[in-house]
């Protein structure tokens, strides 16, 4: 902190030299955090272009941001902490807010020099381009009768403008977003002004997904690699958020995969839906492919993925306000798709089911998957795997909306909608996605969960 008047200090000719001193002080100080943050900044429009697309562009941005908050604490460090003592003059240094106004007021008024706090959107008005650093004088007649000069510092930093309200925007993250419904939800979101962070698998096709997002004027997209069932990338997201957004406010999860594979691509259709029920599990082997291999990726994807993306963001959605899990699920994950009586009853005892319980019917699952059981024991027929994740994540969201009281955890079933999992017949994706986004923006007194049939609440 520079203080620049002192009780003692009533010469006008000595309270102008102090005053000048601090002012110069402040200059210096000024310029090398505008050159910084004007750095950074230049690195951080990558983001906000949506090009930044590998690992090692992570780790700059990354490293970069780090330097960014230095800068702002340095500039903590210089700005007083008790802005109570009016007889001292006190220098404000805001990366942010740099109109200074010297003061010459001799007497009881003490002399000094204040830092005049300018809205972050004008920013770009204070600091102008210009060769080289300069200060204008300006002379006007202040109320006491007596001259103050307001000097107005001049950089050759142009549009430094680095707003800290980004802190406080929205955000949002949405998984398997690079297409389909999750496309979809990060649009809506978009445009409800929640800055979306959409993931993907594929960096070229999320990159290509954002591209075609800002194309169409949605600009508060940006894209991050994520990988559910891989932790190096969970870890990575979550490192990226926490430098550059330091919480998130809504987390959807979309990401899934049906895990069979189609060998014939002209199915028993009915009103144009693909009819894919055990009851015509007997001649699905034909069309349907439905390895062990597939059932135990779609588990791993669909559930375990969501699972560990969920608890790995919990502790950034807790920094919210008002924060929000989506799970996007399927009619399929409803408990009348279980055969198992007992079964059935277990997964919606939710005052006595656990998450280690959840895991141990999943085993029970892929043992009797491999062991051609699925029939024998009760268990839902094609597409098995995923219908038993659907299920899982159903009862997970409730025991999580249990354990987190703070946060509404509810799951979406979107309905039947055209996309590559439906041979894109069924309601347009922009009609899917209006369920997970309102459950998304629901208010802070809103249910917790609970399982939404599009956007109007049903049973599990």
């Amino acid at each position: 902190m520079v203080k620049g008047y002192h009780k003692d200090i009533k010469d006008t000719k000595k309270a102008n030299e102090v005053r000048d001193k601090a002012h110069e002080v402040l200059v210096v100080l000024v310029g090398q955090l505008a050159e910084e943050i004007a750095q950074i900044k230049r690195e951080r429009d990558v983001l906000a272009n949506g090009t930044m697309v590998d690992g090692d562009m992570v780790e700059e941005v990354i490293e970069l941001t780090e330097q960014e908050t230095e800068c702002w604490n340095r500039a903590e460090d210089i700005t007083p902490q008790d802005e109570s003592e009016p007889k001292e003059a006190q220098v404000h240094i805001h990366p942010a807010s740099i109109l200074i106004t010297p003061t010459n007021k001799v007497g009881d008024a003490g002399s000094g020099i204040r830092i005049q706090r300018v809205a972050l959107q004008d920013i770009g008005q204070v600091v102008k381009k210009r060769p080289q650093s300069s200060c204008r004088v300006k002379e006007k007649e202040s109320g006491f009768g007596m001259p103050t000069t307001e000097r107005m510092l001049e950089t050759r930093w142009a549009n430094v403008h680095f707003d800290r309200h980004e802190r406080q925007i929205r955000c949002a993250v949405v998984t398997g977003a690079n297409k389909g419904i999750g496309f979809e939800i990060c649009r809506q979101l978009a445009l409800n002004k929640i800055q979306v962070i959409l993931t993907a698998r594929n960096e070229s096709r999320g990159i290509e997904a954002v591209k075609k997002l800002n194309a169409s004027g949605v600009q508060n997209v940006i894209f991050h690699q994520l990988d559910v069932k891989d932790p190096t990338s969970i870890s990575h997201l979550v490192k990226f958020i926490e430098t550059h957004f330091k919480k998130i406010d809504i987390l959807v999860n979309n990401a899934a995969v049906l895990g069979i594979h189609y060998v014939v691509e002209t199915l028993l259709y009915s009103g144009g839906q693909v009819q894919i029920v055990d009851k015509n599990g007997d001649y699905l082997p034909g069309v349907i492919q439905e390895t062990y291999e597939m059932g135990e990726e779609c588990l791993e994807t669909n559930y375990y993925g969501t699972k560990k993306v969920t608890e790995a963001l919990v502790p950034l959605l807790q920094l919210s306000k008002s924060p929000k899990i989506v799970n996007v699920t399927s009619s399929y994950g409803q408990l009348s798709h279980i055969p198992n009586d007992e079964l059935k009853r277990e997964l919606d005892d939710i005052d006595n089911l656990t998450k280690e319980r959840i895991n141990e019917i999943i085993r029970s699952f892929l043992r009797d998957f491999k062991a051609a059981k699925l029939r024998e024991n009760g268990w839902p027929l094609t597409p098995s795997a995923y219908k038993v994740s659907k299920a899982a994540i159903n009862a997970y969201t409730r025991l999580m909306a249990k354990e987190l009281k703070y946060i509404l955890v509810n799951c979406v079933d979107p309905g039947h909608v055209k996309t590559d999992m439906s041979f894109n017949t069924g309601k347009d994706v922009m009609e899917g996605a209006k369920g997970p986004v309102m459950a998304a923006l629901l208010p802070d007194e809103g249910p917790s969960g609970v399982y939404f049939e599009q956007t109007v609440i049903a049973p599990f």
